[in-house]
This record gives C-alpha cells, sequence and structure tokens, in this order.
C-alpha cells in the first residue's frame, strides 16, 4: 500500500478518536507501544494527551501515514517526534510511539514509515544529528530497526516489566542523520529505509506539512 505521510496535522476531536482506535489496536495485537494487551481507548487516552499536550506546546511533532488514494477514515501509521529541553542535547530527535495497523503488518508500511521519519527530521529540527528511539526487547525489534539503518546503543536490562514474571531490556536505538534527514550510514545499503529514497522524491509545502512520495516496491516484514 502507498502512504502519504503528513507532519503536523491539524488536530480534531476525530483525529484524536483515530489515534486512540489504531494505539488500542496495534497493542491488542502484540504491538510494543508502551501497554500490554487488553486495552481500550480509554486505556491509552492518558499517554495521547501527554502527546498532544506537547503537540500544543511545541515539543513534539506528529507524522501520520494516510492511504494514498483516500478511503480511510484515519491514519494507518504514526510517528511522534519529540523536541530536547535539555540546552546540551537540543541537536538531536526522539521518535516514539511508532505504530503501523496490524492489517498492515508485513507489507513494507513499517519501512516507508520510518524512511518518512528520517526524511522529515530536518523539517522538524533543522541540522538535527540523529533521531532516537526506544524499543522493547524480545521480539526482534532491533533487528527491524537494523534494517532501517538504526543502531543499537544501549539496553538496559529487565527494565520493562510486562508481566509478573516477564521482564523485558529497554532497547535504545540510534540513526545517524546526513544532510537533509538522509541517514547517513543507510544512504547505500540495498534494503534499508533510506534506500527508499523518501526524501529524495517529496517535496514539501511550508505550513502545510504534507509532500507526496514516487511509488516505492515495498518489502515485507514482521514487527
Amino acid at each position: 500500500m502507498r502512504l502519504r505521510f503528513v507532519l503536523d496535522p491539524a488536530v480534531t476531536v476525530e483525529l484524536r478518536e483515530r489515534l486512540a482506535e489504531l494505539w488500542a489496536d496495534v497493542t491488542n495485537a502484540g504491538g510494543a507501544v508502551g501497554f500490554v494487551p487488553p486495552v481500550t481507548t480509554a486505556d491509552v487516552a492518558p499517554a495521547l494527551r501527554q502527546h498532544l499536550v506537547g503537540m500544543a506546546e511545541g515539543t513534539t511533532r506528529l507524522l501520520i501515514g494516510l492511504p494514498a488514494g483516500g478511503g480511510a477514515a484515519g491514519p494507518v501509521a504514526t510517528a511522534f517526534f519529540k523536541l530536547n529541553a535539555h540546552p546540551l542535547m537540543g541537536h538531536w530527535l526522539g521518535l516514539s510511539t511508532v505504530m503501523v495497523h496490524p492489517d498492515l503488518q508485513g507489507t513494507g508500511v513499517g519501512r516507508d514509515l520510518l524512511a518518512a521519519a528520517a526524511s522529515a527530521a530536518h523539517r522538524v529540527l533543522p541540522g538535527a544529528t540523529g533521531i532516537r528511539l526506544g524499543c522493547r526487547g524480545g521480539l526482534g525489534l532491533e533487528r527491524f530497526y537494523a534494517a532501517c539503518g538504526y543502531q543499537e546503543v544501549g539496553r538496559l536490562p529487565a527494565a520493562i516489566r510486562v508481566a509478573d514474571d516477564d521482564y523485558r531490556d529497554d532497547i535504545t536505538m540510534w540513526l545517524p542523520l546526513g544532510r537533509g534527514g538522509v541517514a547517513g550510514v543507510a544512504e547505500d545499503r540495498p534494503g534499508t529505509c533510506a534506500s527508499l529514497g523518501v526524501s529524495q522524491s517529496g517535496t514539501s509545502q511550508r505550513g502545510t506539512g504534507r509532500w507526496h512520495r514516487e511509488p516505492q516496491h515495498e518489502s515485507r516484514r514482521g514487527r
């Protein structure tokens, strides 16, 4: 499926509802996005509210993926950029709540989402040197992110408790950025997110946050 990626979409009641539904759907399908199943939209609402407050304050930016042909009522993929408040760390970005609708798992949408995030990074923070994200151990997510150019740079053992007797590592991944937001370590590696060429083929309209992509061949993957 081809997606149209939108940075800083207008926050409407409908968008808030669709984001909560997507978050619950991803969690209940086994996605590691801050909760363990089962959850409802009410369960994820406080965490979503924190993102929305950050967006209102200018410390968080939202990237969503919508089907290019229309027809869907809401986003099918999301990622939230976090700007650093620390005076010595304002040169890099955080990325969190990276989600793809369960129906699209294995279609290459996750790779396209991360490629779009790398492309958008310099629109979010001009001169950004990298993107940092965390992922839950035990699911192979670090291998997926590594295939997209990220490097594992830290691991806190048993930092995440998903059940009374089930502890997972908290893994920190890092994507170095080159000019234009393209991941410098992955520019020439076939099969990586950077090789999709999103930043080269996209055009941006300041104020709307929208850019359009040329058709890309998608790789199947599991998340």
